[in-house]
């Protein structure tokens, strides 16, 4: 991983719930610009990884160590949408704006700069013309780009997503995967994501964490695919 600013530090921890450890001994950072793709079947503790990470809920044992800047709520987070979500009656720019929430305090407006950011975000991110729409009208990949311009106005350094691409049609997953490369490699955005993708995995990211209930993995892609976890791919990264 690169040399960057550690935002995320997991030393030796155990992570689990009523004193019963999914993960043990799990020790990896997460620096600024890395890529990580938390990876794995159901039940085998990707959730509790990223809880833990988000800070809601505390390790067993062992600790997990924010950077400053994510302890005062500088992480842009992307779950996954419920259906209620989904039918929300809002405009794309009050979702948008919605960012700020834990930044304004106990301001009762947006400020000039925080309106003006949620412009640029949507600008980046290919959504200025719907922002007056309303988000419940929108397909499912405008909506993920509404999401994804929330959580960019909460980030300082990291976006961490919970299977994005859940229920989007193959042109608009790529479509998203486009953007989070190039928000990590032209804006050097830390990306930790859980996603079922494992190909996309491979392709993007700049390490692999595989959980699993008995033993889990870290690596690079090409490590990856050496492993026993990877080796159905036939040691193929394309």
């Amino acid at each position: 991983m690169s040399e960057q600013k550690v935002l995320i530090d997991c030393r030796d921890a155990a992570l689990g719930y009523e004193g019963r450890p999914i993960w043990e001994h799990l020790t990896f950072q997460v620096r600024r610009g890395d890529y990580l793709c938390i990876v794995g079947d159901n039940g085998s503790g990707k959730s509790t990884l990223l809880k833990s990470m988000l800070g809601l809920l505390r390790p067993l044992s062992g600790e997990i160590r924010l950077d400053e800047s994510l302890r005062r709520g500088a992480i842009g987070y992307l779950p996954q949408q419920t259906r209620a979500q989904k039918d929300f009656p809002a405009t794309v720019s009050e979702v948008v704006l919605s960012g700020f929430l834990s930044a304004r305090g106990w301001k009762f407006f947006y400020t000039p700069a925080q309106k003006s950011q949620a412009l640029q975000h949507m600008g980046k991110l290919g959504i200025l013309e719907l922002k007056d729409k309303c988000y419940r009208e929108l397909s499912g990949g405008q909506q993920q780009r509404v999401l994804l311009a929330r959580a960019l106005c909460a980030a300082g350094d990291l976006l961490v997503l919970d299977e994005p691409v859940t229920g989007l049609d193959p042109a608009a997953a790529d479509d998203l995967y486009r953007t989070l490369r190039y928000l990590n490699r032209t804006e050097g955005m830390a990306v930790v994501m859980v996603t079922h993708d494992i190909r996309s995995a491979l392709r993007d990211a700049a390490a692999i964490l595989h959980a699993g209930r008995d033993q889990w993995f870290l690596g690079t892609p090409r490590e990856y695919l050496a492993s026993p976890y990877g080796k159905r791919f036939g040691g193929d990264l394309s």
